[in-house]
């Protein structure tokens, strides 16, 4: 059993990891700019405050924190949310863990699938691959840099490149669930996603095993916006539109945040499962059945 502290530990990933890990008899504290409960610290991340009582006998830190990418539209004031969220947030630890001199066993840090670019490709992206040069991979790059300051003090750093998350109540699903189902733009972008549960199962992985470095945390079983689009109306029992929502009408809607529904990556999964992490929901078919229809 481990003393685990969250940040972001309020979200959707948050909340069913914490259920997760004190299942497993961990020990979690959550940083919160409110705190409503008893495991519960404050932070405030603009005036470079965290309660020290969170920190005490700490043994890991999961670092979740980050403004939704797809909630707002990118404006120039957005991206700064986007960006300070998770590098300001990440910075703040670093300073805290180094000032108070506590010696983690591990960094565990969220980045993003989009690490690699917004973009349609053959390319499998592996993790050895470069950074995009678009917004979103120079927000995973500067994501992931700030994770990797932990280093510098002999603590072991962990990454994980995440795609969609399929959760049954919020996230992307929820918005994917209109009347008629129906692919975006070209259809043939692909979607990185995972369970969220596979997700979850995937962060106490990382710890049980010691795991450092940075992994694509996705599932094996690539999917277009088009074949995607399909399993999910047969899943919801509900109509599948082939006719797509054309590129201008989402660029007029969501401006230039459009780019993360138009376009997408193939990733590997390969690292992860060479780790013997197994995957529960390895296809979006097994996915949509758990959250759907049990």
């Amino acid at each position: 059993m481990a003393n685990i502290l969250i940040t972001g530990g309020t979200g959707l990933v948050g909340k069913r990891l914490t259920a997760f890990l004190i299942k497993k008899k961990h020990t979690i504290r959550v940083l919160s700019r409110n705190p409503s409960s008893k495991n519960e610290y404050k932070w405030d991340v603009p005036n470079n405050y965290i309660d020290e009582g969170a920190l005490h006998n700490l043994d890991y830190i999961i670092h979740l924190a980050g403004a939704g990418i797809a909630d707002k539209r990118w404006t120039a004031e957005r991206k700064k949310v986007i960006i300070d969220s998770r590098v300001a947030t990440a910075n703040l630890l670093f300073s805290k863990i180094k000032t108070l001199k506590i010696p983690l066993k591990g960094f565990i840090s969220a980045s993003g699938s989009n690490y690699y670019g917004a973009k349609t490709t053959d390319t499998i992206y592996t993790e050895t691959d470069n950074a995009g040069n678009d917004f979103l991979g120079k927000v995973c790059l500067q994501w992931e840099n700030a994770a990797y300051q932990f280093n510098d003090l002999k603590i072991p750093v962990t990454l994980l490149r995440t795609g969609i998350v399929l959760s049954k109540k919020g996230g992307a699903l929820q918005k994917m669930k209109t009347p008629i189902i129906s692919p975006l733009g070209s259809g043939k972008q692909y979607l990185s996603w995972i369970h969220l549960d596979d997700l979850c199962n995937l962060y106490i992985h990382a710890i049980e095993q010691n795991m450092t470095g940075v992994f694509n945390a996705v599932a094996p079983n690539f999917q277009t916006s088009k074949s995607f689009s399909k399993i999910l109306a047969k899943s919801i029992k509900r109509p599948y539109l082939p006719i797509a929502v054309p590129e201008f009408l989402l660029k007029l809607v969501f401006g230039e945040l459009a780019v993360i529904l138009l376009e997408g990556s193939r990733l590997s999964s390969k690292k992860i499962t060479a780790t013997s992490f197994q995957f529960e929901f390895k296809t979006a078919s097994e996915a949509f059945t758990n959250l759907f229809q049990k």
